[in-house]
């Protein structure tokens, strides 16, 4: 046994059962973890670091947490991230974990690199996709295996692996600042109803109190103020998180399509992106023209696609993002929202740089003279009534 090889780890029941496997079945005499730190709870960052010094060899705990709300889930904001309406948690931070595990393999001089993602998910392609620009062996023991997750369960057993998973619970959790996916068990029947159990963030809607209504204060396209009190990104996203927990905000269960073309049962809560992601669509309404409203929104798309999956180096990526960021530059001003039993709503907005005019769009002004829209009225839909004549002839 020689060599080293540096696991991406988060203290689950895959990367754990990877430590012994890369040890018995690749002849790895070091296994390095390392931790990257991007909001998930404290507890857990102290738990996965716990259970690495008790099976690897060595551990790095990376704490990514304000570069992953500036670089990764601000520019998210801006576009509005969505795919096929999953707010992009998981995937938009596993480039960033990625990059922080290959930057620790360079540093110690390691032959491999190492995650616990399957074959049939996304994320062994946005880890790769990373890893891949470095001339180091990238190594995948759960797909080249092809293990199954009872396998791993028993094998965690075997091997005094200590895991909160449990075969009457196998749930797979991942969580960060911006979201918590839950997937595994029955919740891959897409007729199975999902039990209150597998939430963490969000109370049932049901049971949420009376209304409240907060205030979202936007610059730059991306939030700087909650209440009319100016908060950095991380505590913004985490009160907002709480507080729309509260109200039963931000539950997803959706069928989703993954890049291997797989359809998938997902199940997310992610209260702070769906008042952030509402707020901020509804303020670039107030701001932006139709003009670059609606190419903006293919724009958004397409962001979503490659956010998804993964592919934050390609060019076309950074192109998207310049068309972003100059639309970005006068989206300043506030939102209003009322959370309610599971809903967050626009009920208020306002921006110095608003198209709108009161006095233009009211019934009760004579700015504009209404006599004037009739040229236009008469032209309107003139060549589908010229071609009803034609066709009527």
């Amino acid at each position: 046994m020689e060599g080293k090889v540096v696991l991406a780890y988060s203290g689950g029941l895959d990367t754990s059962v990877c430590i012994p496997i890369l040890k018995e079945n690749y002849d790895f005499e070091n296994v390095i973890t390392v931790i990257v730190d991007v909001g998930q709870p404290v507890e857990d960052v102290k738990k996965a670091e716990e259970k690495a010094e008790l099976i690897c060899d060595k551990n790095y705990t990376i704490d990514a947490k304000a570069e992953f709300v500036e670089d990764y889930i601000f520019p998210l904001i801006k576009a509005n991230g969505s795919y096929e309406g999953y707010v992009l948690g998981t995937a938009i931070a596993r480039p960033l974990i990625a990059k922080k595990v290959l930057e620790v393999a360079k540093a110690e001089g390691a032959e491999a690199l190492a995650h616990g993602c399957t074959g049939k998910g996304n994320d062994q392609l946005r880890f790769e996709a990373v890893f891949r620009s470095s001339d180091l062996k990238v190594l995948a023991p759960m797909r080249e295996m092809n293990l199954t997750r009872e396998w791993e369960i028993e094998y965690a057993r075997e091997h005094g692996i200590p895991v909160s998973v449990t075969k009457e619970k196998p749930w797979s959790i991942d969580e960060n600042i911006w979201s918590r996916s839950i997937e595994g068990g029955r919740l891959e029947d897409p007729a199975f109803i999902p039990p209150e159990e597998i939430f963490e963030w969000t109370c049932s809607p049901e049971d949420g109190p009376d209304a409240e209504i907060i205030e979202i204060g936007f610059r730059a396209g991306v939030p700087v103020s909650l209440m009319g009190t100016p908060m950095d990104g991380v505590s913004l996203i985490t009160e907002l998180n709480r507080i729309g927990g509260i109200h039963g905000v931000g539950r997803t269960d959706m069928i989703e399509d993954r890049v291997l073309g797989l359809k998938a049962r997902e199940n997310y809560e992610h209260p702070a992106a769906t008042i952030l992601l509402t707020a901020h669509r509804d303020l670039e309404r107030l701001v932006l023209t139709r003009a670059e409203l609606s190419f903006k929104s293919m724009v958004d798309e397409k962001w979503s696609e490659m956010a998804y999956m993964g592919l934050l180096d390609e060019p076309l990526f950074h192109d998207l993002n310049a068309f972003i960021d100059a639309t970005q530059e006068r989206m300043e001003g506030s939102v209003k929202l009322k959370l309610y039993k599971g809903s967050a709503v626009v009920v208020a907005r306002s921006s110095p740089f608003a198209l709108y005019s009161e006095d233009l769009v009211s019934f009760d002004e004579s700015s504009i003279d209404q006599q004037d829209a009739e040229g236009v009225a008469k032209y309107h839909g003139f060549q589908g009534r010229l071609y009803k004549r034609v066709i009527d002839k």
